[in-house]
């Protein structure tokens, strides 16, 4: 069976690395760029799973099976591939500025329900905070939660080694390659299916088609007459050189507080962010310097020895949230039976990828069960 896979940011290129797995599979991704460029290059690769406040339902479920399945697959892409994946196993230690009952009652429930699903969290006085993390010193801070089992990785050499492996395991990657339009079967026949994609490299034909293309979802659906309304949200970061390790160099877990990152990579470099900068007319969104400058100085109010740090460089990249509706947009278009939504991960992509990457494999070997 022929699947091509438009989109090769981390979750296509999740997709692609699943799918490969699965006997009787001719894979192809397609994307107008190099692996990793779009929003996939621009994160920070903070997993909050256990940490975050989704406690059922879907939207807890992809998270808990992505959270495992990153604790295998890290370490099957290096064995495959020989490459190196930055993986921070030293948790998330959130820190929290409000110390109420009701803030602090939610956080000892959440506590409670994790523990009975099998994970851990604990909630640390400023005491506790101030002995293990001595780099945190603001006095806005009230305490902390840690969660030991959520990760922070790479993004992009975790998307690179998942192209590698695709590729040892026979999957074909066409880069620069753009889809010009969709021939699909008479608007009469319902469900429709789409018959093969014109591309500036020839025509390509397939069983499954799978749009895990961001933003570039959009128009590639519009072409197909099945709009899938997804926005960019611009998100901008920073690398901070303090030339040595903030607190204890044996513990450098990724500390989040306020929705502003301080994520250790290394050599006394860290990465902070990122702004959350919405669209104000069309899809343009210059970044603004005067939000960056907002996170870089809520990070050092939270760590003060940033405030000498030396900025290495700054970066920025477009999310894609959908428009009104929850995201990610997985399953199949509306009207189509052989077109496959992989999208619209909005800030979640790198967390969500291996779940996702395991939808879609379940619905391309059900339906391939059910055919034969």
């Amino acid at each position: 069976m022929n699947v091509v896979i438009i989109g090769c940011g981390v979750v296509g290129a999740a997709i692609a690395y699943e799918l490969s797995l699965v006997k009787r599979l001719k894979i192809t991704v397609c994307d107008r760029q190099p692996p990793a460029q779009a929003s996939t290059g621009a994160a920070l690769g903070v997993l909050m799973g256990a940490i975050s406040q989704k406690i059922k339902g879907k939207a807890w479920q992809m998270r808990q099976t992505s959270i495992q399945r990153y604790e295998t697959l890290i370490p099957e892409l290096e064995a495959l591939t020989g490459r190196k994946i930055p993986f921070n196993r030293q948790g998330i230690l959130m820190l929290l500025s409000d110390s109420s009952l009701e803030v602090m009652s939610a956080w000892e429930k959440l506590v409670e329900i994790r523990h009975s699903q099998g994970w851990h969290l604990e909630i640390w006085d400023t005491a506790k905070l101030q002995n293990i993390c001595p780099q945190v010193d603001c006095e806005k801070i009230t305490g902390a939660v840690y969660s030991p089992q959520d990760r922070q990785l790479d993004p992009t050499a975790l998307t690179l080694a998942l192209v590698e492996a695709a590729q040892q395991n026979g999957v074909t990657f066409k880069f620069g390659v753009t889809v010009l339009d969709a021939q699909t079967s008479p608007p009469e026949s319902s469900p429709q299916f789409c018959v093969q994609l014109e591309t500036t490299e020839g025509k390509i034909s397939a069983d499954w088609f799978v749009v895990a293309a961001g933003l570039g979802s959009t128009p590639l659906t519009a072409k197909l007459n099945q709009i899938i309304d997804i926005r960019p949200v611009l998100g901008q970061a920073l690398q901070m050189r303090v030339g040595h390790p903030l607190g204890n160099p044996d513990f450098q877990p990724a500390i989040t507080g306020n929705d502003v990152h301080i994520v250790p990579v290394g050599g006394g470099d860290y990465w902070v962010g990122a702004t959350v900068e919405f669209p104000s007319n069309g899809n343009e969104i210059p970044p603004n310097q005067e939000l960056l400058e907002s996170v870089r100085e809520q990070a050092i109010a939270f760590c003060p020895e940033l405030a000498t740090a030396t900025i290495l460089r700054t970066w920025s990249g477009l999310r894609p949230r959908p428009e009104g509706r929850p995201a990610p947009v997985i399953g199949k278009l509306p009207g189509f039976s052989n077109i496959l939504l992989a999208t619209g991960h909005y800030r979640n992509g790198v967390l969500l990828a291996p779940a996702t990457a395991y939808a879609i494999r379940e619905m391309i070997s059900d339906r391939a069960v059910a055919s034969r």
